[in-house]
């Protein structure tokens, strides 16, 4: 691991095949890049074709990789059809399954309880919640007959806290963190590992979109002020970035974690009590 946190080329997961939920920007882009840099062939998601398209382009050329290796499929996270399909899609493309990352998600909605509506509360549950758990029953189901895998999580540091004004954010990341353990438990003797990243605050393209009104929502009064109270609750007092979650992920998919599992990986530079 290099000193900002990135993940230097090897061939640590030469050989495997992962499929990332999210993965054409932020975390999910980062992932997609540290895998393929180590080896891996990678099957992205995201909704839209062209710059799913885009990002194949760009990874190819920055990683020096073809299509051979990478590979777009697009859709919706939030349904079901999308999650399984993105599975089922890798395995017809590749001829099997390692590493499973169920990476998209996000604060949907920003109201206090009282406030917030059926709709909202179902959107939440869907992108955050139901997604994992479609990815997660579909991986499986090809992991368990293989006795080999890994499943990856991307949660969030609100899965062990909560902060007024995401409260569909933080119940689902919660439920997540519970359905890792229980995964985990019933698979642990298979040879398949279930974790899950807890990544503190990072300034991507999401953040940068739901920012304000989250800030309005946590009576925070603006988006800068919203990155300061983040930074500030940290140990080392600065937001965190995408290559340090990537280079967990990495770890996590490789042979050296093939003990680690049912567990919560915080990456949040010392915000989390315990």
């Amino acid at each position: 691991m290099a000193a900002d946190g990135s993940t230097n080329g090897s061939d640590k997961l030469a050989g495997r095949v992962a499929c990332i939920t999210g993965g054409t920007r932020s975390i999910g882009r980062g992932m997609a890049e540290a895998f393929l840099a180590n080896g891996a062939q990678v099957v992205v998601n995201g909704r839209d074709t062209a710059k799913g398209q885009r990002a194949i382009d760009e990874m190819c050329s920055a990683l020096g990789v073809t299509e051979a290796d990478v590979a777009f499929f697009a859709g919706d996270a939030a349904l079901q059809d999308t999650v399984e399909g993105l599975v089922d899609f890798t395995i017809e493309r590749f001829g099997q399954l390692d590493i499973c990352c169920l990476n998209s998600g996000g604060v949907q909605q920003t109201a206090p309880v009282f406030q917030m509506s059926d709709e909202e509360w179902n959107l939440e549950v869907d992108w955050n919640l139901n997604h994992v758990f479609w990815g997660m029953r579909r991986a499986l189901q090809h992991m368990v007959p293989r006795q080999s895998g890994r499943v990856i999580v991307t949660s969030s540091v609100e899965g062990k806290l909560g902060k007024p004004g995401i409260p569909g954010y933080a119940a689902t990341k919660h439920a997540v963190n519970g359905l890792v353990k229980a995964a985990a438990a019933e698979v642990g003797t298979l040879g398949i590992t279930v974790n899950a990243i807890l990544p503190g605050l990072i300034e991507t393209d999401i953040v940068r979109a739901t920012g304000p009104a989250s800030a309005e929502a946590m009576g925070l009064g603006s988006y800068e002020a919203l990155l300061d109270a983040f930074a500030q609750e940290s140990a080392i007092k600065r937001l965190n970035t995408v290559s340090e979650v990537a280079a967990v992920a990495v770890h996590l998919a490789s042979d050296a974690a093939r003990n680690m599992t049912g567990c919560m990986f915080p990456v949040d530079g010392g915000t989390l009590p315990y």
